[in-house]
């Protein structure tokens, strides 16, 4: 098969727009993420810890060097502030991402319980259930049958 046949099949199957849907939906989401780490978590935590802006907290390994108002060398510092602020950023995210997954899984369980006249049955799952009753009563008959014909 070539391989634009298959890149094809691909695209028609609905997975490239999905993983295109997830992007999008994803770095839109970021950008949610991270104002409320921003402007929520983080103005808090500096005011607990008397004004202290952490994304700009940094170890500086050597100062900034000046000469009549021209920089020569530039400061050379470990910015740990900003991987603090990420890490809150991840720890957000890890937390939505398994709400919103446990929430899907839930639901997909709910539906894949034919018993549950509460959420309408997939029709795959309706159909396998159909013909699971239809072979028991098949299995069954075909007993009923071996029993009668050993008598």
């Amino acid at each position: 098969m070539g391989f634009l046949k298959e890149f094809k099949e691909f695209a028609v199957k609905g997975n490239m727009i999905d993983i295109a849907i997830g992007v999008i939906i994803g770095s839109a989401f970021n950008k949610v993420i991270d104002v409320i780490v921003k402007d929520i978590f983080l103005p808090p935590l500096s005011y607990l810890t008397s004004g202290v802006n952490w994304t700009d907290k940094k170890i500086v390994l050597s100062e900034k060097i000046t000469e009549n108002g021209e920089i020569i060398t530039e400061e050379i510092a470990i910015g740990y502030g900003k991987i603090f602020a990420t890490l809150i950023d991840f720890l957000i995210i890890g937390l939505t991402v398994f709400i919103v997954v446990k929430a899907i899984n839930s639901i997909k369980r709910k539906a894949q319980d034919v018993k549950n006249a509460d959420i309408p049955t997939p029709k795959d799952i309706e159909l396998l259930s159909k013909m699971t009753k239809l072979l028991e009563k098949q299995i069954e008959i075909t007993e009923q049958n071996s029993n009668a014909d050993s008598n």
